[in-house]
């Protein structure tokens, strides 16, 4: 679950309305794009503190009041003496996307498979590992490369597919997926 959703949504959204924010009068634009970047330093760090559940929670808290301080603040200055007519059309829901995004990468971290997918994959390993013992078992000459490349590639499969479904805590990491909101970042200075 977590893979699919890599960071490229939550970038481009957010690069989108934080372009937009032209669309706003000149004396609005400052303040909205100094909470755009806390914003985006606040999503990283919550990538960062990841395999800490408990403080990346804290800084998506701290995130997600920051989402709702740029809603506010650019939903009143769409409607401010200024404002281009378009502001409201293109600006609030470019902001409204990147909320939605964000969202849904917080679900993705927390939605799983049931616990039934784990068991019955463990069940499928060891079922096979004891079909392969016993059809070995019967005969006199055992080839020990047969019986020991079977085993690492039945426990190779399921590291595979657990360090997959958890791809911040494993060898196989999306941590590469983060340098587009640094990216992201160093563009907005």
């Amino acid at each position: 679950m977590g893979l699919s959703v890599t960071a490229a949504p939550l970038e481009i959204n957010t690069k989108t309305a934080y372009l937009r924010l032209d669309l706003l009068p000149a004396g609005a634009q400052p303040a909205l794009r100094e909470e755009f970047r806390r914003y985006v330093e606040y999503r990283l760090e919550i990538f960062r503190k990841l395999p800490d559940v408990r403080m990346a929670t804290a800084d998506l808290a701290v995130a997600t009041k920051l989402q709702g301080k740029i809603w506010s603040q650019a939903v009143a200055a769409s409607h401010a003496e200024g404002a281009t007519s378009s502001a409201q059309v293109l600006l609030l829901p470019a902001i409204n996307q990147m909320i939605d995004i964000t969202t849904t990468r917080a679900m993705a971290l927390q939605l799983h498979p049931p616990f039934i997918i784990f068991g019955m994959l463990f069940l499928v390993a060891l079922a096979s590992a004891l079909l392969a013992g016993y059809s070995m078992a019967g005969g006199e000459d055992r080839k020990w490369i047969h019986v020991i490349g079977f085993a690492l590639v039945i426990a190779l499969t399921v590291y595979v597919i657990l360090d997959i479904e958890f791809p911040r805590f494993g060898l196989i990491r999306v941590d590469a997926f983060d340098k587009a909101l640094v990216d992201l970042l160093k563009s907005m200075t």
